[in-house]
């Protein structure tokens, strides 16, 4: 296999010398690329942000029939951004192109360049709604279909796994403009069972929804599966979070969001309906009711349980008994005002599990994690938009009386500069199971912090991105047994000139956390860079990259990776991409992530650690512009060992081989 590897430059080359035409990929994944750092892509927020944009990209929103929550959608748009857009619309009625987007001083080149991927300036459809008939005569269905062989056997198929070690999922979703969207999805991890034992219906995971738009007040209805976000998420956000490099331009913003749940993620979603009533301009009011089984690890009492599980695994015995052993009823809801450059909301919700949670304390980071079977949650959101400065928060508190606020102001020094202050203070004692909020920690409670970011684009051709924060933990968490601080820094500088690109990141952030023998807290300095330099010569497109990572705790541990990726078009049906890299770090601390050619709908940003080999190849054939037939493999040697993770997970061999094949039809 090796010297198949090996290949690949030289394979890399013939494409694009055989290239003739761009290729038809995502333009906007380099920026989602430039987005991430390593903790956002650990972060499986940011695998249902992926598939949220490749499904705008799908269906994009028509700009000049867009309501506030619409915009609300795309996470890199500030708050004022959103604003002007709103105010454009209305002082204008409608954009002819999306060109007059340049009479918008607030949005910058990168901005307009990325918003031409997600909406339309369509025409503004007569009032009145379609009938039925015309519905589903106009409306277009499309099914995805893909799943993962794998050439390797991991320990669990002898030792525990029920099912077969091959993952699979389909997807079906019809849509009618941007009024009706009804799908379903089913998915299967590699060792659950498959129409047998515990999943006689089939696959393990089944997601549906049915989603109706601008039917008079009732401006959005979804039925089924579905997401929520009010606020700046202190009380309720079981979507994505964006991380803090997207945050030097959109810290602060706010937001009232139902979204069908369409990812085959098994995690923070809730299941009944959502319903949005817009009265007139100003007044919106979300309501939403859910009953959902969750999974919990039971008590030793067998009643109980010690904690909610999310992952979706149920692979083993062990983890199918935690499937759905919890239900959850869920009630809540949002009144919001927007008018005159403010927008005030009230948020308040309500949740019993017919368990009591009780967290095992005995781990002094748990003291405070919530417990008991009945939660509820208030906030006020709130937030003034002027011609320079947009000013957003949110203040909640929950059943123990603990005090959650964020505040945010965003300033535009210039016409291409803005500054952004971000001051968030989540108590200790603060809970809420579904809030999901700007933060260091990972988590919406114990934490005291200040951001500070910046974002400079000084010509089209140059963006500046800058952050700091700082926090302070004044209670245990998981990696430090008392009270704790953090500090984190980065800067990059993203070059656009003609058909060349390049990409400069550096990040420097330290952490404090218990020494070995846990008796003191001690400092872990981290640092990263990237260099990265692209070329789109017309015929192909090929990016060059080197990153780097430095961790010192007690010891030093160093790691580096350069990587070359390369997409062409060969004739009219056909596109092939391609990666290789390697990668050599001394230990996890200073283990290196990259972003790598993957399947449509499909998130690809793995980390590496040791020394090794990787690539990844993709071929995709249009037959017809309604069918698409994609195939991807991908390889990871290791020289510096003779076996692959641990426990159930482990293979006993030094390289992974996954075959990826995915099918779209569109009728």
């Amino acid at each position: 296999m090796k010297k198949y590897i090996l290949l690949l430059p030289t394979l890399l080359l013939a494409l694009a010398v055989a290239a003739q035409d761009v290729p038809d990929t995502h333009p906007w994944e380099e920026d989602f690329e430039q987005w991430t750092t390593l903790d956002d892509s650990e972060n499986g927020s940011w695998e249902e942000l992926y598939e949220t944009l490749c499904d705008l990209e799908q269906s994009p929103i028509n700009i000049n029939t867009a309501t506030r929550e619409q915009l609300q959608q795309l996470p890199f748009l500030s708050e004022r951004q959103i604003e002007d857009i709103c105010a454009y619309l209305y002082q204008y009625h409608q954009m002819q192109s999306l060109g007059e987007l340049a009479m918008i001083p607030s949005i910058d080149f990168a901005t307009r360049r990325l918003l031409t991927h997600f909406v339309t300036a369509g025409a503004v459809p007569q009032r009145g709604w379609p009938s039925l008939a015309d519905i589903f005569k106009q409306g277009r269905h499309e099914l995805f279909i893909d799943g993962r062989i794998p050439f390797y056997k991991r320990r669990g198929f002898d030792q525990g796994y029920l099912g077969e070690p091959y993952s699979h999922r389909f997807r079906y979703a019809f849509r009618h403009s941007d009024r009706v969207r009804i799908g379903i999805t089913g998915a299967q991890d590699a060792g659950e069972p498959f129409f047998s034992k515990h999943n006689p219906w089939g696959y393990d995971f089944y997601s549906f929804y049915i989603d109706v738009r601008h039917l008079g007040v009732l401006e959005q209805l979804t039925v089924g599966r579905f997401r929520v976000s009010t606020g700046m998420g202190l009380v309720l956000n079981n979507q994505f979070s964006v991380g803090k490099l997207m945050s030097t331009n959109t810290a602060g913003s706010t937001g009232n969001v139902i979204r069908p749940h369409a990812s085959n993620y098994d995690g923070d979603y809730l299941q009944g309906a959502a319903a949005t009533l817009q009265f007139g301009r100003h007044v919106a009011i979300t309501v939403f009711a859910s009953y959902r089984g969750i999974d919990g690890t039971l008590a030793d009492n067998g009643e109980d349980i010690t904690t909610i599980v999310r992952t979706g695994y149920h692979r083993t015995t062990t983890e199918i008994d935690k499937k759905n052993n919890t239900h959850e009823t869920m009630a809540g809801t949002h009144i919001g005002y927007t008018g005159g450059g403010w927008h005030l909301g009230v948020t308040a919700t309500y949740s019993h599990l017919d368990r009591d949670l009780r967290p095992n304390t005995s781990a002094v980071y748990r003291r405070y994690y919530p417990a008991g079977n009945d939660f509820w949650n208030v906030s006020a959101d709130y937030g003034y938009t002027a011609h320079r400065i947009s000013i957003s928060g949110e203040t909640a508190t929950g059943k123990d009386g603990g005090i959650a606020t964020i505040n945010s102001i965003n300033y535009q020094a210039a016409d291409r500069l803005t500054l952004t202050l971000l001051h968030r203070y989540y108590a200790a004692k603060y809970q809420a199971l579904h809030a999901n909020s700007f933060s260091e920690g990972g988590r919406t409670q114990n934490e005291h912090g200040v951001y500070l970011g910046a974002r400079w684009n000084p010509s089209d051709h140059l963006l500046l991105q800058a952050y700091t924060d700082y926090a302070h933990f004044e209670q245990p968490r998981f990696i430090a047994s008392e009270a704790s601080n953090s500090w984190d820094n980065m800067v990059q500088a993203t070059v656009n000139h003609g058909s060349c690109s390049w990409t400069a990141r550096y990040r420097l952030r330290y952490r404090q956390r218990d020494n070995s023998e846990k008796k003191a807290l001690i400092n872990q300095w981290e640092q990263r860079g990237r260099l990265a330099f692209t070329y789109d010569g017309g015929m192909w497109k090929s990016t060059t990259q080197g990153d780097m990572a430095h961790s010192q705790y007690e010891d030093g541990s160093f790691g580096w990776m350069v990587s070359e990726r390369l997409q062409a078009q060969v004739g009219k049906i056909c596109q092939l991409a391609a990666s290789v890299g390697y990668f050599h770090t001394d230990d996890n601390d200073s283990r290196i992530y990259t972003m790598e050619p993957g399947l449509l709908y499909r998130f690809s940003f793995p980390s590496f650690e040791g020394e090794g080999l990787r690539a990844t190849f993709v071929a995709r054939i249009d037959p017809t512009p309604r069918l698409a037939l994609i195939a991807r493999v991908q390889h990871t040697n290791y020289f510096d060992r003779d076996h692959i993770s641990s426990g159930l997970q482990q293979i006993d061999h030094s390289s992974m081989t996954d075959l990826q094949l995915q099918v779209r039809w569109k009728f």
